[in-house]
């Protein structure tokens, strides 16, 4: 971005880290910008600008991981018309996606040539399918053989796919409508574990962390129980278990496999940051 002229000879501009860079009239450039520019407009103006790349950026990372979590078929033309904008191309760039026959990284999206894929066999090749997938990665088979090429092309995914926590539904689950794999995880305070659920982005409601996927034509909720009593007081965690929208508990053998592995993912992550009792050393 140019330099834009501020007050008493001082030029500003956005830099590359999403901060304002100030500079004096001999074309030094500072470490903050003065106190006196804090509400020079042209400053006010960029620190806005700032704010609102920041908060679109987070959407498109929002959007691109909804995409993949419910495996959504996304039509070409959307993605060539949205790869322009740099927020988009970045949130998008080396996802593996699944476009008619061809599993491969995204590397372009363009209107006149099409998708832009390097393949398993690490070749180039443009395709204009009517819609691409973006694959939940339990649901590929080849994850493990993915994950090497990826690590040898030097992907960076900004949406967590390749190298997301992966948790296997069993082929003959348990009969019942509950895990007890994290069940028992001690926290100081209710508000401790409440922390940890915003931290990790899971919304808390009745005394579960929640998290919702759309699998199967229907909407998922995997609840991991938090506990409802007195916010500083001490508690310890439940059950993890699947219920459709309406509250009817789902048997373990007709949850899905991104439903089963995205709730695991959500109760394994809150449980490690339970209290963690040292051993006695004898």
């Amino acid at each position: 971005m140019g330099w834009l002229d501020a007050a008493s000879g001082y030029q500003v501009r956005l830099g590359e880290n999403g901060r304002v860079q100030c500079r004096n009239g001999k074309g030094k450039l500072l470490s903050s910008v003065p106190a006196s520019l804090k509400d020079d407009p042209r400053v006010v103006q960029l620190r806005q600008l700032a704010e609102w790349l920041a908060r679109h950026e987070a959407e498109c990372l929002s959007t691109v991981d909804q995409w993949m979590v419910r495996s959504l078929p996304v039509p070409t033309a959307l993605l060539a018309e949205v790869w322009a904008d740099a927020a988009w191309a970045s949130a998008l760039r080396d996802l593996v996606v699944i476009a008619a026959d061809e599993v491969g990284f995204l590397r372009d999206a363009d209107p006149e040539r099409g998708l832009g894929l390097v393949n398993l066999d690490g070749d180039t090749v443009r395709l204009r399918p009517d819609t691409v997938r973006v694959p939940h990665p339990v649901l590929l088979d080849d994850l493990g053989e993915l994950r090497e090429f990826g690590a040898e092309l030097g992907v960076e995914q900004k949406v967590q796919q390749l190298f997301r926590q992966t948790f296997a539904r069993p082929a003959e689950p348990a009969a019942g409508t509950s895990v007890g794999d994290y069940r028992g995880g001690r926290f100081e305070q209710l508000n401790h574990a409440l922390g940890r659920c915003r931290s990790l982005g899971y919304p808390v409601r009745g005394g579960d962390a929640v998290y919702a996927a759309f699998e199967g034509g229907r909407v998922v909720e995997a609840r991991y129980w938090l506990g409802s009593d007195y916010p500083e007081g001490e508690t310890w965690t439940g059950d993890l278990r699947w219920v459709l929208e309406d509250g009817t508990a789902l048997p373990l053998a007709d949850v899905g496999p991104v439903a089963w592995s995205e709730g695991m993912r959500m109760a394994s992550a809150i449980h490690a940051g339970r209290v963690v009792e040292e051993a006695a050393v004898a």
